[in-house]
């Protein structure tokens, strides 16, 4: 009798793993056909019969096999990493809620700062706003802005624009036209946020939204070199200068203040350097509240 409940129970998985599988090759076809070319880049041409993108053209944008691309719309029983949904995601402009059910289908847990920030209690939530107008954010051993108040949110641009799994300190740094503006000393910020997250990886090897993050961060050739410098450099506190777009050039003392060390969370401040700093934050924190 038992061995029949667990045939049964086997079979059920199977169908339900079959169905899965169904579901996610129809919803990448369904969110391929509604890209076009021109949004991602690429050039329409005069033959060109595929409504959205073709499946080479994702494959080749996701960085992934163009046949194991095509096994998956034919809901092939293949292994798909979170690296590779990560991919898709970003190719097939996912929202929020589409990304959630590409890695449901997938029977992934998607490792990316947006799925989860259980560490950012309600209480923190009010220290960030009491802070105001000192820009401050919670930020994991990723770099990853899991929260932020209104100053900071304004502070290299305007991060409510950007996705929630985009927002990485590092990847920003070095992939973000605004961010790269905003930061006064560019070349000499992004070698130490590269070695800062060299120091930070040792104790995660492995781990998946590690792996999704260098990834991304690899395309990068200016990160490419700089991460193979192999440069450690532990955290500390110092002067940083922004020339930010809507109130111009600020001094600021950034001072890490740790809130789980086990965990790598952490909240970041940015103080006031000097009396016009200190005028032109509160500048800042008018128009972001206002907005």
């Amino acid at each position: 009798m038992t061995s029949t409940v667990t045939v049964r129970q086997q079979d059920a998985a199977a169908a339900g793993a079959e169905i899965r599988r169904h579901e996610l090759a129809a919803f990448l076809r369904s969110r391929r056909e509604r890209i076009s070319p021109e949004q991602v880049g690429l050039p329409r041409g005069p033959r060109r019969r595929t409504p959205g993108l073709r499946r080479e053209e994702v494959a080749h944008l996701s960085a992934v096999g163009v046949t194991w691309y095509t096994w998956l719309e034919q809901a092939r029983n293949i292994q798909v990493s979170v690296q590779v949904l990560d991919a898709l995601a970003r190719t097939l402009r996912l929202d929020a809620g589409e990304r959630a059910h590409l890695f449901q289908l997938a029977g992934a847990n998607d490792p990316s700062p947006a799925a989860s920030c259980s560490s950012v209690t309600p209480a923190i939530r009010e220290l960030l706003k009491r802070l105001e107008p000192v820009p401050a954010a919670v930020q994991n051993s990723r770099y990853d802005i899991v929260a932020y108040n209104r100053t900071y949110g304004r502070l290299m641009g305007d991060l409510d624009a950007i996705p929630p799994e985009d927002r990485n300190c590092v990847l920003l740094a070095y992939t973000n036209a605004d961010w790269q503006a905003a930061i006064v000393h560019l070349e000499e910020s992004q070698r130490l946020m590269a070695a800062r997250l060299r120091a930070s990886l040792a104790g995660h090897l492995g781990e998946p939204a590690w792996k999704m993050l260098l990834a991304r961060l690899e395309e990068s050739p200016v990160f490419r070199e700089h991460w193979e410098r192999y440069e450690v450099v532990r955290h500390r506190s110092r002067t940083k200068e922004f020339l930010n777009p809507y109130v111009g050039h600020l001094t600021l003392e950034h001072t890490d203040l740790w809130l789980a060390p086990e965990a790598g969370f952490r909240m970041v401040t940015y103080t006031p350097g000097n009396e016009v700093s200190r005028e032109r934050l509160e500048r800042l924190h008018l128009l972001a509240r206002g907005s």
